[in-house]
């Protein structure tokens, strides 16, 4: 029994769409979307905690997409919050990797993911750690909102549009501090954000999607989550309005145009999926394989949920395998000089 409830309140305001639209022009593509974010963007950094072996620091910053898009993110969800984990000691200074981690669907403030993927992490690979709050989630969750239930549809194209800046603007706070090198991992929607946000960034960079695919369209249309939808409002609303119909007839791809674009190394992707995943359908859906050449897809034996629950330890060994990757590619280079892939 599913308890979620998405888009009770319908597809969202038509100029919102319209404006969502446009702009997805410049995010799915890496030299217009690399872009929108300068590499010094201001980000504040309000608490530090030093443990025995490691130090927690907390920070936040504004959306970028609030900046290009006004208006668009609820105000609750414009200032996105993070925790970085860091070893107090780096076995080679030389060597700091950082993984950023976003999150699946309900995965509400930092907790989850600080302790059961972030600390094993540290202690067993020495990799730190950036967890990123989700837009319409904890901290960025707006008042009138019950859990995970999203108002509108708009609102799923809106917070991977945040995500994928957002990224962007932690890839360069962790440039400007020296740590290197980088990467992106999440489970089920937080694999698929981090493949999103990835693409765009014009440098090596480990990525690790865990129990997500190619697009997002069949987790909602034929998966499961399909259950949690009121297709019949939406049918209604479609219908009665002549905007909407004219907005979604061009929005039907906006969220998995990204995948379009090649990551800069995609020998540095391993993607874990659950074969028998009734969360994520694979069926009519373009291969990750495809799409990206020379990604490696790992396929395990288990459903989405007993993935999720039972496999937390394979998530991280492939983690760590990925970091150990560009380890061996690219030495100890310096990662802020690496040359972009754009002209």
């Amino acid at each position: 029994m599913l308890i979620t409830r998405f888009f009770e309140k319908g597809w969202g305001k038509p100029e919102n769409l319209r404006r969502v639209f446009q702009f997805r022009k410049i995010i799915s593509c890496r030299e217009t979307c690399f872009k929108l974010v300068p590499r010094d963007y201001p980000v504040e950094i309000t608490k530090k905690k030093k443990y025995s072996d490691s130090t927690l620091i907390e920070g936040n910053f504004t959306t970028p997409l609030e900046l290009h898009l006004p208006g668009v993110v609820p105000e609750a969800a414009q200032k996105a919050y993070f925790q970085l984990l860091i070893p107090n000691k780096w076995i080679n200074e030389e060597h700091k990797p950082i993984c950023i981690h976003l999150a699946g669907t309900g995965d509400h403030f930092f907790w989850r993911r600080r302790n059961f993927i972030a600390k094993p992490l540290l202690k067993d690979a020495n990799i730190g750690s950036i967890i990123l709050e989700n837009p319409f989630y904890g901290l960025r969750k707006p008042d009138d909102q019950i859990r995970s239930n999203l108002h509108n549809v708009s609102d799923i194209f809106v917070m991977g549009g945040c995500l994928i800046l957002e990224c962007l603007v932690l890839l360069h706070w962790c440039e400007r501090n020296g740590f290197g090198p980088l990467g992106i991992t999440g489970l089920s929607m937080g694999g698929h954000m981090a493949s999103l946000a990835a693409t765009n960034w014009p440098k090596p960079l480990v990525l690790v999607p865990c129990l997500s695919w190619s697009t997002a369209s069949a987790v909602f249309t034929t998966g499961v989550m399909s259950q949690s939808i009121n297709w019949d409002m939406l049918e209604t609303q479609y219908y009665s309005d002549g905007q909407y119909r004219e907005r979604l007839s061009k929005m039907v791809t906006i969220i998995d145009d990204a995948f379009t674009a090649v990551p800069f190394d995609t020998s540095l992707i391993i993607a874990v999926c659950a074969r028998d995943d009734a969360y994520v359908p694979r069926d009519g859906c373009s291969s990750l394989e495809d799409i990206w050449p020379g990604a490696e897809i790992r396929y395990l034996d288990a459903g989405h949920v007993s993935a999720y629950v039972l496999h937390q330890k394979l998530f991280r060994s492939c983690i760590i395998e990925a970091f150990e990757r560009a380890k061996k590619i690219y030495g100890n280079a310096n990662y802020n000089d690496l040359k972009a892939a754009i002209k």
